[in-house]
């Protein structure tokens, strides 16, 4: 094993978040930067979501997956950014060093100068969400179908029952039927769906798919492949209502049951998470509470746009070359705190309030003809009307320099009901 190298910035991740960081990082005048990804190619998920609607805000233009992660590739390799693929980190310690291994090099010691974190999420399995049954082929994540069908050319079944109204999961099954396969429904336990509302139009609208709200599946049929589903409505209380079972034949169950961001190695390093991200707490920088260490992206929180995660991203990255070159001044945090209707909110801490502060939140419920505030020191710096907010639709806020500076000891977002003009 070779001496530890010593970058100014090591990314781990290559997805849409760990491109973006790379790229703001060497822009913002680093010299160093080295992208770490444990796939055969850079992109994360991207390449294999060929539908459209990525970079309206980025780009300006509607464009598929494959297409975004293509512009990010062909800049990183046009920056002279160290790219190691197929290279997997196993340790990170609290003091940035990093173990890594791959089978050219073997183990790689790294004691960057900076890290940003870009691992994205992973999702949720059908034991963390405790269906009973037996344990049969043919029950599958959404993310893990569509690559069986995007990249392996596989189609994962043939008669096909959805739970959870994720995005993922709505686009699959405009997908599966797309491939010939029948989808006979997509179940979602909340009375409200997961996924954005553009996404319920043209995937389940636009193609008669059924979608049954306050539903769930309660049992999975068949020994060696899926034969059925039970599938029941549920109370308030979200607790299945046994009258109102029945027995839905089909060969797969598709599970789009939510993201969890992968933060393993937060957890090694020290890091502190957010309960209710389930990511790290980040000042405006994107700085988690480890001295060096910045994160981005679907690791801090799930985010519904990856134009947003590519901002988040050029944020961490441009936080990182600050800090390394010396010009990022720590100072006491100022805490953000979840207003009314406001489930969550990134950043968590803000430190500088003289520079534009981007704030990304998420509403407790849905509510139609209401105002988005963000109040420093109980000031109104920033407000926005809309027609209807909702939880699966994070909601963006940008407070310029002029707006907060030297104003507050304490910020507060809340979405509050307006007053209709006459």
């Amino acid at each position: 094993m070779s001496a530890a190298r010593r970058p100014d910035c090591a990314v781990i991740g290559a997805g849409p978040a760990g491109l973006g960081a790379a790229l703001a990082a060497r822009e913002a005048g680093l010299k160093d930067v080295m992208l770490i990804e444990r796939d055969v190619e850079l992109g994360g998920i991207l390449p294999q979501c060929i539908h459209d609607g990525f970079g309206s805000i980025v780009f300006d233009e509607v464009l598929t997956g494959p297409q975004y992660a293509q512009r990010y590739i062909d800049r990183i390799e046009a920056a002279d950014i160290d790219v190691r693929l197929n290279t997997m980190v196993l340790e990170m310690a609290p003091d940035r060093r990093i173990t890594a291994v791959n089978a050219r090099e073997g183990v790689i010691e790294l004691e960057p100068r900076s890290i940003v974190l870009a691992m994205g999420c992973r999702e949720r399995t059908r034991h963390q969400v405790m269906i009973p049954g037996y344990r049969p082929a043919g029950v599958i994540c959404a993310g893990a179908a569509q690559r069986d069908i995007n990249i392996e050319g596989i189609m994962p079944g043939r008669s096909v029952v959805i739970l959870g109204s994720g995005d993922i999961g709505l686009i699959m099954a405009r997908r599966f039927t797309l491939e010939g396969a029948e989808v006979e429904g997509v179940y979602e336990i909340m009375a409200n769906p997961g996924g954005l509302s553009r996404n319920v139009v043209q995937c389940l609208h636009d193609y008669d798919i059924p979608l049954h709200l306050s539903h769930t599946v309660t049992f999975i049929h068949g020994r060696k492949r899926v034969e059925a589903v039970t599938v029941a409505q549920v109370d308030g209380g979200l607790k299945p209502i046994g009258e109102t079972e029945r027995l839905v034949p089909c060969d797969s169950l598709v599970l789009s049951v939510g993201l969890i961001p992968e933060n393993e190695l937060s957890l090694q390093a020290g890091v502190e998470l957010d309960p209710v991200t389930a990511g790290p707490v980040v000042d405006e920088s994107m700085h988690t509470s480890v001295d060096g260490i910045f994160a981005c992206g679907n690791v801090v929180g799930v985010f519904d746009l990856v134009d947003w995660v590519t901002r988040t991203a050029e944020t961490a990255g441009r936080g990182a070359a600050e800090y390394v070159l010396g010009k990022k001044k720590i100072r006491t945090p100022i805490r953000v705190n979840p207003g009314r209707n406001v489930r969550l909110v990134v950043p968590q801490l803000v430190r500088n309030l003289g520079r534009e502060v981007d704030f990304y939140f998420r509403v407790q419920r849905p509510e139609r003809e209401v105002r988005a505030n963000v109040l420093a020191g109980g000031e109104q710096v920033f407000s926005r009307k809309a027609r209807m907010v909702r939880p699966p639709e994070m909601i963006h806020a940008q407070i310029s320099a002029s707006g907060a500076a030297g104003k507050a000891k304490d910020i507060t977002l809340e979405v509050v009901p307006h007053e209709k003009e006459t």
